[in-house]
């Protein structure tokens, strides 16, 4: 049978997007841009332009690009007012630039309109509007107070009588005057531009909403989670208050029962077993009452890796004394010294449970494994029971959910052993997958990853 591993589902850890990440994209995208068509126009072109205010302009803006990189990286806010003050800069670095090349009669002067593009789509309503009226007032601007663009000469104007020509736009060229064939071209390119930039900047814009999306339904699907593990917890708790008179009286009845009957030699050995399972009962109901509302049990002392897992796994063997258990530690030695929550011990103690029950009278002992390093637990549990099917792992996790039946195939288990177990370890900040053993004749391995960072004292 092929091995495929089933993870449990988590709860998201994502860091939300910095919107100025794509803004900053958008602005490389702006500054090759500005820079190809200033050297193209210059070199290529002979276009008379002001050469040295406009590569500054270009520079400031790159440099600005550059700051605004290192904030990010150093992890600071960015706030909405910032984003508008980034667009703002965007329209004076283009407003200074089309003033030297021609102004509102440049064709890349419905450049104008990314930035309230973006600032609709990352911004409220009343600053999209106030960069609305940025852009209106740098074009306004630009209809009144420009240098105009000379008229092609030379190369140039062969080259736009050329144009004009071949689009078949003789007639409109002479009626507007040499130039207006590179000035169709240029609205051409413009428009070029614009859709690639739009388009590229409104499919991010849609990713984005769609991982919204995923991690508001993965959210409410944590929120869900959490209210059943705390309805779970409460219910939990009422019944340790409701359950410790009785195993007193338990405990009682057994001591008389030892004293009245001292023969036969079973009996005594049978007494003592059932004793012994009573207190192990009592003493689960006082640390579920006693751990309520501490992060960390104070009870447990910081012990070595290896001596807590066979802490755990000696408890383990009194709750199941007739399970046969082979276990294997591997890891740096001496192991680090970890000080886990009691939860943690009671979710492995939970997968051991659940991993017995599904060996069930194998010949062969449940295996357990444990390896470390310096960052990291692996536990691996293998049983030989029947393996997990593909309606099962579909629901793996679930809570209420179970697959332990009885001989008459009635639910033998209440399917939250699992659930919590998952809960507690990706509250620790590891993992939970199973999966089917590859190997002959088959059955299911629990493995458990845990980040010993968090666990270490």
């Amino acid at each position: 049978m092929p091995q495929t591993d089933h993870v449990l589902p988590m709860a998201p850890h994502r860091r939300p997007a910095n919107p100025l990440q794509r803004l900053l994209l958008l602005r490389r995208i702006e500054v090759l841009t500005q820079a190809m068509v200033l050297i193209l126009a210059v070199a290529w072109l002979k276009i008379p332009l002001e050469v040295v205010p406009m590569s500054a302009a270009i520079a400031v803006l790159a440099a600005v690009n550059l700051l605004t990189q290192w904030r990010i990286h150093q992890g600071d806010h960015c706030s909405e007012g910032e984003i508008f003050a980034h667009l703002a800069i965007d329209v004076g670095i283009l407003a200074l630039l089309l003033y030297f090349a021609g102004g509102s009669t440049n064709p890349f002067v419905s450049l104008f309109l990314l930035p309230p593009t973006l600032a609709a789509a990352m911004l409220p309503a009343r600053q999209a509007w106030a960069m609305a009226g940025v852009t209106l007032i740098a074009y306004t601007f630009l209809i009144f107070w420009k240098l105009p663009l000379p008229p092609p000469q030379g190369d140039l104007a062969q080259f736009d009588a050329l144009l004009a020509r071949a689009t078949g736009s003789a007639d409109e060229h002479a009626a507007h005057g040499s130039g207006f064939a590179l000035h169709v071209l240029g609205m051409w390119l413009n428009f070029v531009i614009s859709v690639g930039v739009v388009a590229f900047f409104l499919t991010r814009m849609a990713n984005a909403l769609k991982e919204r999306e995923r991690e508001l339904a993965a959210a409410r699907e944590e929120v869900l989670r959490n209210e059943q593990i705390l309805s779970l917890g409460t219910l939990a708790a009422g019944a340790a208050h409701q359950l410790g008179t009785p195993l007193g009286t338990m405990a009682v009845l057994i001591r008389e029962l030892e004293l009245n009957h001292t023969d036969p030699a079973e009996w005594q050995e049978d007494l003592q077993l059932l004793r012994e399972q009573v207190d192990r009962c009592k003493q689960t109901i006082s640390q579920i009452l006693a751990s309520t509302g501490q992060g960390r049990d104070e009870n447990l002392r910081s012990l070595p890796l290896d001596a807590y897992l066979h802490r755990l796994l000696d408890e383990w063997q009194i709750i199941r004394p007739h399970a046969r258990l082979s276990v294997t530690l591997q890891g740096a030695q001496p192991a680090p010294l970890i000080a886990a929550d009691r939860t943690l011990e009671q979710a492995l103690l939970n997968l051991l449970d659940n991993a017995a029950d599904a060996n069930g009278s194998s010949p062969e002992a449940l295996r357990f494994f444990a390896g470390w390093d310096a960052g990291q637990l692996l536990i691996e549990i293998l049983d030989r029971g029947n393996g997990l099917d593909a309606a099962t792992a579909q629901r793996l996790g679930e809570a209420f959910f179970s697959t332990k039946v009885d001989a008459q195939d009635r639910p033998r288990g209440i399917g939250i052993g699992l659930f919590l177990s998952n809960a507690t370890i990706e509250r620790c900040g590891g993992r939970v997958e199973l999966c089917n053993r590859d190997d002959p004749p088959g059955g299911a391995c629990t493995r458990v990853t845990l980040p010993l960072h968090r666990l270490k004292v």
